[in-house]
Formats: structure tokens, C-alpha cells, sequence
């Protein structure tokens, strides 16, 4: 198993909760809500960007292996 699989799974869901977050305020768009409602979608995408620039970085960071230990993982 992949050490690095459940940050892929929270960036995953927390790609669908900002993904329901924006349709949400697009829908608040049409009534008369508080102007808070149109700051919600920033947590998520808070939690996106650390976790998309971590995943990002990771296989910049793992160290070098031998040429017949490439294995997928």
C-alpha cells in the first residue's frame, strides 16, 4: 500500500466538498443570503492547495533508486 495514499484520499473528497461548496454559492447567487456563505468554499481550498502542493513535491523528494528496483508503486 502506497504511505501516501490517504492524502490523496482527503485530497480527493476535499476536492468534491469545494467542488458542492462553489455550486452551493452559485445557487446563494440567486437569493438573498449573508455575504459569509460566499467564504465557505475557501477552507477546502485551503486543505487543496497544501495537499495538492504536497503530492506535488513528493516525488521530487524521494530519494533515488536503483535502476532495477523502478517498480510502480
Amino acid at each position: 500500500m502506497n504511505p501516501h495514499s490517504p492524502l490523496r484520499r482527503i485530497h480527493r473528497w476535499t476536492s468534491l466538498v469545494f467542488t458542492a461548496t462553489v455550486v452551493v454559492c452559485f445557487v446563494a447567487l440567486t437569493g438573498a443570503l449573508p455575504e459569509w456563505v460566499f467564504y465557505v468554499p475557501l477552507l477546502p481550498l485551503a486543505v487543496l492547495l497544501v495537499s495538492g502542493l504536497v503530492l506535488f513535491v513528493l516525488p521530487y523528494t524521494r530519494r533515488a533508486r536503483p535502476a532495477g528496483d523502478r517498480t510502480a508503486a
